[in-house]
């Protein structure tokens, strides 16, 4: 029949026995981003190294490392418990390499940066999530770095902030990596004993049992703008409730109007809001014990 023995009426985008000296200029990978928010195609130099969409102000999901350079002083940070190594206590298949890839990958050896820093001179105690390392779950290793930063911070006498980014408990770790909830809240206990502050941040995503635990056990609860923070998932609660929830539940903004965060801040002025924060609870006659 006419109908199959038609031609196609395309060009290709490419011609398949296209020269490589013929092709012209090449565009590099990762040039542009789509903000999540708005859906504009963004030019990356343009959202500085920040990483914000300067069309909406949306905080793009950053490196541990990233947020290290944009939140301490210069050559402050002194990193903590790097001997620390995961391991495989359910013989989960394949969980073993996909640790070794995403650590190349990440630069890190769990989904939690540790260690000591000073923020405009302020010295903290502090730890970053990292969404990029197995979308920042919390594992044993995880678990016991936190739990390590706290009791140390409370021999030196230091207030801690924590960067929270995270998918929840580690399911290739059971109910290992879901005991790391109560293990960290009561050395959170501990340290508010002590009478030293603490104060969480809460960035993009902080769900399941980091939002159960700790990351809303700070003295102080800031977070990013538009971050998603919760527990279960939207579609788990509206199965669940029977009810369709609002478009903007979870979001940063929503919780603040309902009273689980103190205050949104955005990305470029955490660094000045964390020192005045650390200032105020750490002066003496108000945290200090001498």
């Amino acid at each position: 029949m006419a109908l199959f023995r038609k031609k196609k009426n395309y060009i290709p985008i490419r011609p398949a026995h296209k020269s490589p000296a013929s092709e012209g200029p090449q565009v590099p990978d990762d040039m542009w981003a789509k903000c999540p928010s708005c859906k504009h195609i963004l030019y990356r130099k343009d959202m500085g190294e920040e990483k914000i969409c300067p069309n909406c102000g949306y905080n793009f999901r950053i490196t541990a490392w990233e947020r290290l350079a944009l939140t301490v002083d210069e050559k402050s940070f002194s990193e903590w418990d790097t001997d620390l190594l995961t391991k495989d206590p359910l013989d989960f298949p394949g969980y073993v390499d996909k640790l070794e890839k995403i650590k190349v990958a990440t630069k890190l050896n769990e989904a939690v940066l540790t260690g000591k820093a000073t923020v405009k001179g302020q010295e903290i105690a502090l730890a970053i999530m990292d969404s990029h390392f197995i979308m920042g779950s919390m594992g044993t290793v995880v678990g016991e770095k936190i739990t390590r930063l706290f009791e140390r911070a409370i021999e030196l006498q230091l207030p801690v902030v924590i960067f929270t980014a995270s998918g929840g408990a580690r399911m290739q770790e059971g109910i290992l990596s879901l005991m790391q909830m109560a293990k960290i809240s009561a050395a959170v206990k501990r340290h508010s004993n002590a009478g030293l502050f603490y104060l969480t941040i809460l960035t993009d995503p902080t769900t399941g049992g980091v939002t159960a635990s700790f990351a809303m056990e700070g003295d102080v609860i800031l977070a990013e703008p538009q971050a998603l923070i919760g527990f279960a998932g939207r579609r788990v609660i509206e199965q669940t409730i029977r009810q369709e929830l609002p478009e903007d539940f979870q979001k940063a903004e929503f919780l603040l109007e309902h009273g689980f965060v103190d205050q949104i801040v955005p990305r470029m002025a955490l660094r000045q809001r964390i020192f005045e924060l650390v200032q105020m609870h750490t002066a003496k006659g108000w945290g200090s014990h001498d």
